[in-house]
């Protein structure tokens, strides 16, 4: 193996650049010598990664902010080719953010360079299309969820099952005591945690409902608010007192506690139960293992073609397995289990009286409580592989074994 190779990475979000962060110190613990570029955040450039491109000026969200930055996110990406082409690395790894690291594939496979792709998209919900640019493009595929590495073994893909990073983390330490303390919280009554999204589109249309509910629920609860990063502080706190003060079809009367809180994982550790918008929180919640409730809104027309556009292969869910409102489960703990283990709540079902039905066996000890702590468990046991070895060092051994792959065929590089 070459003692000083160059490897390219390319991740646009926040989780991709913490994973990136994880990888490039991996890597260098075998390979000293070794440099990065590509596309990264401040995490990977705190590792050594040199940024020819930054994640934080391309990471746009949304169809609107994408058609308004346009013309400069590809001069970004047109930058990344261009060092592609100044300096052919020796391996690329691709982290999500599949609207840009396809294209990138497909410059790196003209080029000769091996990719890996880890966090796989979503290939097998929609854009099935794209499967021939991973057939294509890709050498190795690396997926969090383990129904994925069959889809893709099932269509002539190398992929592995490296298990999902959140898996691995530890528990929260802090003590309920404390945590009540610090947040001014009653640590004798049950807390309720709400999770809306990490988006403020997804805030303004998850959150009004859980305020509704919050304000003709038993008040003997109080509620945990998480605050993302991606979210205003202040905007939130207006945003909550509006609905709060003006309750829709609520008698004057005591008004609840929602506590705004800084961690994520900590509320879900410690709430009794959880209401929670479909997304990556989902997982997160499942993993702490605290019993919740899987909520979403759209618009009607995203709601439509939504319906329309996802299927699943036969190898993850049925398509005739429909609830009974007519749809395919959207909540990645149900994908997992192969089942529904917890309840979602879409469009017009999702609204403060179905969603008081749905948490309130939760909240007590019930047999369905009980049925969902042990499904949890049983899902977090699924995300942890047998091995030893992390994600991220799977990952590493990944590109490890490409690098020497690529060194005995090709005889200059030894």
């Amino acid at each position: 193996m070459k003692p000083n190779p160059r490897i390219f990475l390319s991740a646009g979000e926040a989780s991709g650049d913490h994973y990136g962060a994880q990888l490039i110190a991996a890597l260098r613990l075998a390979l000293p010598a070794s440099t990065y570029t590509g596309l990264g955040g401040l995490e990977m450039q705190s590792q050594g990664q040199q940024r020819v491109v930054r994640a934080e000026d391309v990471a746009h969200m949304g169809i609107t902010e994408v058609v308004r930055h346009a013309p400069y996110i590809y001069s970004q990406y047109k930058k990344l080719v261009r060092s592609i082409e100044q300096q052919r690395p020796d391996l690329a790894v691709l982290i999500d953010f599949p609207d840009v690291n396809f294209r990138l594939a497909r410059e790196l496979k003209k080029r000769g360079v091996p990719v890996v792709w880890f966090v796989s998209p979503q290939l097998w919900a929609w854009k099935r299309r794209r499967l021939r640019w991973v057939q294509e493009r890709v050498s190795r595929m690396l997926v969090i969820f383990p129904f994925e590495a069959e889809f893709y073994r099932n269509r002539g893909v190398d992929a592995e099952f490296v298990g999902h990073p959140l898996a691995e983390l530890p528990l929260p330490s802090v003590s309920r005591e404390a945590y009540a303390a610090h947040y001014q919280l009653d640590p004798a009554k049950p807390w309720i945690a709400l999770l809306p999204g990490s988006r403020w589109r997804e805030v303004e249309a998850n959150l009004p409902a859980m305020v509704e509910m919050a304000c003709q629920y038993p008040r003997d609860v109080e509620y945990i608010l998480p605050v993302a990063s991606t979210i205003d502080l202040k905007r939130l706190k207006d945003f909550v007192a509006g609905w709060i003060s003006h309750p829709p079809g609520v008698a004057a009367g005591p008004l609840p506690y929602i506590h705004l809180v800084d961690d994520a994982r900590e509320a879900l550790h410690h709430a009794r139960a959880s209401i929670v918008a479909s997304g990556t929180a989902t997982v997160q919640a499942a993993l702490i293992g605290n019993p919740f409730v899987v909520v979403y809104r759209v618009s009607r027309l995203t709601y439509a073609l939504a319906k329309y556009l996802v299927q699943y292969p036969p190898e993850i869910w049925a398509q005739d397995n429909l609830d009974s409102a007519g749809n395919l489960p959207i909540a990645m703990p149900n994908l997992i289990a192969g089942r529904r283990i917890v309840p979602e709540l879409l469009q017009e079902r999702f609204n403060p009286k179905t969603l008081s039905e749905e948490l309130k066996p939760l909240l007590e000890d019930t047999p369905r409580r009980t049925r969902m702590l042990a499904d949890l468990a049983e899902l977090r046991a699924m995300l942890t592989p047998a091995a030893t070895a992390t994600a991220i060092e799977r990952v590493r051994d990944a590109a490890l074994t490409l690098l020497d792959d690529q060194n005995e065929t090709d005889p200059k590089l030894i």
